[in-house]
Order: C-alpha cells, then sequence, then structure tokens
C-alpha cells in the first residue's frame, strides 16, 4: 500500500482500514510505504517530539514527527505535502516500524505523473504522483527480484490545477529542493518549542 503524506490524512485513508489485520497478524506481510516530498520531510529527517500543529500556535499540541511548528517550506508544487509535522497515529505507525517512509524529488515526481498521464490517460496531482514514483520503483524492483506483487496506491487528487508543475517539468524549469539539515534544526531549537515533561502524566 503506497501514499503520499504531509499531514497524514491521505495516507490514513487507505492504510487504517489494513493496519489492524497486519497487526493481529492476519495480513502480517502487507507493506505500508509513505512518500514524502524531499523539501518538506517530517518522518524522514524530523524528530518525533511535542508540537503546535500551526505557526499561531493556536491548534493542539501534539506528539508527532516535526520539523518545528516554525519551519518555512520550500515553494514545491505539492503544496499538500508542505506541513511541518505528521499525524500523531501516522507517526506512531512509523515510530513502530509498521509503516516505512521513502522521499522523492519533484522532478522525478513530475515525470512519474507525465508517465501516467501518457499510459493511463489521467492527470495526477503532484501530491498523488509521489504515490505513483513510489509505486513504479516498486513495481520496477518486484520485476528485477523476479517477485510477484499486488501493488496498491492511492490516486488522492487530479492535476489540473497544477498545469504550470508539469509545463514547468517539460521546457526544464522545474528543480529540486533538498530539506538542508542546518534549517531543520533552527526550526527544531527554536526558543517557543514546546518542553513537555511526559514523566508528570
Amino acid at each position: 500500500l503506497i501514499g503520499c503524506m504531509g499531514g497524514g490524512s491521505n495516507l490514513g485513508g487507505l492504510i487504517i482500514p489494513f493496519v489492524r489485520d497486519k497487526l493481529q497478524g492476519k495480513n502480517p506481510d502487507i507493506e505500508i510505504i509513505g512518500v514524502e516530498a524531499r523539501a518538506c520531510p517530517s518522518v524522514n529527517k524530523g524528530e518525533y517530539r511535542w508540537d503546535y500543529g500551526d505557526s499561531a500556535k493556536k491548534a493542539p499540541i501534539l506528539k508527532m514527527y516535526t520539523l518545528g511548528h516554525n519551519f518555512i517550506p520550500s515553494p514545491i508544487h505539492s503544496g499538500g505535502l508542505r506541513y511541518h509535522g505528521m499525524a500523531p497515529i501516522i507517526s506512531i505507525l512509523s515510530r513502530k516500524k509498521i509503516i516505512s517512509s521513502v522521499m522523492h524529488h519533484q522532478t522525478e515526481v513530475i515525470a512519474s505523473g507525465l508517465m501516467f498521464t501518457k499510459t493511463e490517460g489521467i492527470l495526477p496531482a503532484p501530491e498523488a504522483a509521489h504515490a505513483i514514483k513510489e509505486a513504479v520503483d516498486q513495481a520496477l524492483l518486484a520485476k528485477e527480484n523476479n517477485e510477484k506483487k499486488n501493488i496498491v496506491f492511492c490516486l488522492s487528487g487530479h492535476g489540473f490545477f497544477d498545469l504550470l508543475a508539469y509545463k514547468e517539468y517539460m521546457i526544464g524549469n522545474l528543480v529540486d529542493y533538498e530539506l538542508p539539515y542546518e534549517e531543520i534544526q533552527k526550526a527544531l531549537t527554536a526558543p517557543d518549542m514546546p518542553n513537555i515533561d511526559e514523566t508528570r502524566f
């Protein structure tokens, strides 16, 4: 099962019905993969800690993988994946290795979305194209290893409002963003990050 993940709702909607079977041993071999944008990888590069759900600090404080509520993401085309934190349920499933996560650059993601458009006649949103990119990678890996696999990915939205991303890719103007470690540490060490004493729970 493969889905893009920014805040976690898209991936959660796809996988949660299957998590129980995995945990209870009814379908232990099911593999769940969340796909993040390399420009905003809260699970892959963030910290599992308490943080605010928004930069205004009005939302509840939650324990999650986070890049820090003051984090400002790069201007990538996958706007839905530019959230600083991951939903608590997805975070704990990641923490306990029940699901895994990968990251992809937007150029390879848009290339996969374009290939999907040409082969299937459906223009995917850049967010959904993250899942397509990983599904293609998994299919090629299975082929290389001579394995038979059922691969399910979530095509969560169309790309008719994202034509600029595809145009930028096709004319060679689309660039990749890799989130520097220094920016992550700056956001995570900000003085207004919550300091929760869990021993008092």
